[in-house]
């Protein structure tokens, strides 16, 4: 199962140059997250002990103009400590970039612990 989180752009995401600033997609991915984990993990934000240890985004086409962004996110394999979101980001039936996130499940003392097996158990479900 794909999340997909509609996302509005607004006019102070744009910069100087008219369109989306590079820096704003990954607020995009951000809020999208948040969705998934809300709602593939089914655990409320401030209850989870979760921290992104990678983030990498790739550009393909910019967003000018006001409108509506569609994040698709999915999860890769869990790991031990870590598993993968990827991202796809459209605007106007248009991919405009693709990016990949590694979270690390945290203990109370903020110290990397085995992603919990619930997790494992929704993420596998999503893919059926």
């Amino acid at each position: 199962m794909t999340v997909v989180a509609e996302i509005a752009v607004r006019f102070r995401d744009h910069d100087s140059f008219g369109h989306v600033n590079n820096a704003v997609y990954a607020t995009y991915c951000e809020q999208a997250r948040v969705e998934y984990f809300e709602s593939v993990l089914d655990v409320p934000l401030p209850e989870l002990d979760i921290v992104v240890a990678h983030l990498e985004l790739d550009y393909r086409a910019p967003i000018e103009g006001i409108g509506t962004v569609e994040v698709e996110v999915e999860a890769g394999e869990p790991g031990g400590k870590s598993f993968p979101l990827f991202y796809e980001l459209s605007y106007e039936g248009d991919v405009v970039a693709t990016g990949k996130t590694i979270q690390v499940a945290m203990d109370e003392s903020g110290t990397p612990t085995r992603v919990p097996d619930s997790w494992r158990e929704a993420i596998a479900n999503q893919s059926e």
